[in-house]
């Protein structure tokens, strides 16, 4: 098991987010020693989502107006498409993932999330994969998509859906372990 001790990871997420999506890799997260952040753009809890039908809420840590990317370490971007699609049109979202991906910091991204990568203008030349749907946009934005359960890019590792978050978290963790904690603070 990788140890990312003294590691910070910030969580974008708000309501509709793919519930297992955001509390598999933060489980993973800190069973590995990790600090992750569930950030939003509204305090209190975001509502969860399995597909189209609601779950559990899940409590926000900090707001987008209480954070920045230059306290992080690493990046996470669960899916859900209603998270994605709101959260993708919003100027502090995409400057946060664009200023991470500038800097080099690892990034997780899985399902819908990919919008959000699309949005931040960090996909032209870049290798990934996402929910199936999100292809053509990613394709448009001058990626290159694959039909693989996780690809990894350089700084970027991408998943398609709940059904990889095994291979997801796995290499999630072994890109993040990578990172010396506060190496980009």
């Amino acid at each position: 098991m990788s140890d990312l001790h003294q590691l910070r990871v910030a969580i974008l997420a708000t309501d509709g987010v793919e519930e297992i999506e955001l509390t598999s890799p933060a489980k993973a997260l800190k069973d590995a020693g990790a600090r992750a952040d569930i950030i939003s753009d509204h305090p209190g809890e975001i509502q969860g989502f399995e597909h189209h039908n609601k779950k559990g809420t899940i409590h926000v840590d900090r707001t987008l107006d209480e954070a920045g990317p230059n306290e992080y370490d690493a990046l996470v971007l669960p899916g859900g498409a209603l998270n994605a699609d709101q959260l993708r049109v919003q100027p502090k979202v995409r400057e946060f993932i664009y200023e991470m991906d500038r800097a080099g910091q690892p990034m997780a991204v899985i399902c819908h999330a990919a919008w959000e990568l699309v949005s931040a203008g960090v996909v032209l030349g870049r290798n990934l994969t996402s929910w199936p749907t999100i292809r053509d946009d990613i394709t448009n934005a001058g990626g290159r998509w694959e039909d693989r359960e996780v690809v990894i890019d350089g700084n970027l590792v991408t998943s398609r859906g709940p059904k990889d978050l095994p291979a997801f978290n796995r290499e999630m963790l072994a890109l993040f372990s990578r990172i010396p904690a506060g190496a980009h603070r």
